[in-house]
């Protein structure tokens, strides 16, 4: 029940940011004008678009299920990209999206897939797309650093270094028990000067944590190969995603910059909202396309390429994710368990 209550609080506010976004960018324009635009969209492009996004999310379960399978945990491709959706949807509906993985890991259980293992090829997952989008966005920014006002480099800075920050933690959490135990003793004195409760209770959950995190290292260590091809794989995952703005530019008619540069001011500007804690980086992402793409767009045309880029890579794929949410959850209601246990209680038995 508690978690049903912070997911619809969740939705609540999803759907307040995107009624809000709506009206920042449509106000004061030509709404009949702007659905004309879209309609007259190639629709070759346009497929070529929704496509791209279904193998971005496709290339995810391909990574997640490597792992499992490495772990002797059955599951199929279907279950694989069903966990992929359900973690696009979490993410996209939770601050700084934080309810993505917790629920994936959630109906892996109802699976029949141990907690530690599907932690393990999550935890996996998470640190090669950190990767990716650390080296993609730094690499891109060389050639599009000039679109930037000073506010997008400010976000971009602050985007940049939260990635590093979790990736340098999750690097620090599986490899080195020194520095883990150094990070764990600085955050309950952060704690217990903000006067938090139960700290002998949350010192134990931090090293019960680190221990299972540190388990992972031998895993990692013996299985480089499987490592490789997982980065290479985000890495392609991502290009596909970056892709889907110029495929939306080639709908809309223009055709003067190539691919490499679309996908460079995508990767730039994803890296730029990636830091901003608001659910699917609902509104941010819009003004943050705005900005860096007016050398693309006309005023005229913006609005348009703006709904129709997101519509994409963003708002069709809510939709398709919460279908997927929704029937999982009535299978998992007609299946053996009936009673859905707390997940917090459930990670506590596992570990």
């Amino acid at each position: 029940m508690k978690e049903s209550k912070k997911i619809f609080r969740s939705i609540i506010l999803f759907i307040l940011l995107i009624a809000l976004t709506g009206y920042i960018l449509l106000d004061g324009k030509d709404i009949f004008e702007i659905i004309e635009i879209i309609k007259s969209a190639n629709v070759k492009f346009v497929a070529i678009g929704i496509i791209s996004m279904f193998v971005y999310l496709i290339l995810e379960g391909v990574n997640i299920g490597r792992t499992l399978k490495k772990l002797n945990e059955k599951s199929s491709f279907f279950k694989n990209v069903k966990y992929s959706l359900i973690g696009f949807f979490f993410s996209s509906i939770t601050p700084a999206a934080s309810g993505g993985q917790p629920m994936q890991i959630y109906y892996m259980y109802k699976d029949g897939i141990s907690v530690s293992n599907s932690t393990l090829a999550l935890l996996i997952n998470l640190t090669s797309m950190q990767i990716t989008t650390i080296g993609i966005a730094l690499f891109s920014l060389i050639f599009n650093y000039d679109y930037l006002n000073k506010l997008l480099v400010i976000c971009f800075i602050i985007g940049i270094l939260l990635n590093m920050s979790a990736l340098a933690l999750l690097i620090i959490g599986i490899f080195s028990k020194r520095m883990s135990n150094w990070l764990i003793n600085v955050a309950l004195k952060v704690l217990k000067f903000f006067k938090v409760k139960d700290l002998d209770a949350k010192k134990e959950k931090f090293e019960n944590e680190l221990q299972k995190y540190q388990a992972n290292a031998v895993y990692i260590k013996n299985n480089k190969l499987l490592m490789l091809k997982i980065l290479l794989t985000t890495i392609v995952q991502f290009l596909i995603y970056y892709s889907i703005t110029y495929w939306v530019y080639r709908a809309l008619g223009f055709s003067g910059q190539n691919i490499f540069k679309i996908i460079s001011m995508q990767a730039v500007l994803f890296a730029t909202v990636s830091g901003i804690p608001s659910p699917g980086a609902v509104g941010v992402s819009e003004g943050a396309f705005i900005e860096i793409f007016k050398v693309i767009y006309s005023e005229s045309l913006m609005s348009s390429a703006v709904l129709l880029n997101r519509g994409i890579n963003f708002y069709l794929f809510v939709i398709i994710s919460c279908i997927v949410v929704i029937v999982n959850h009535l299978r998992i209601g007609k299946s053996k368990i009936n009673k859905l246990e707390d997940l917090d209680e459930v990670l506590e038995e596992e570990i």
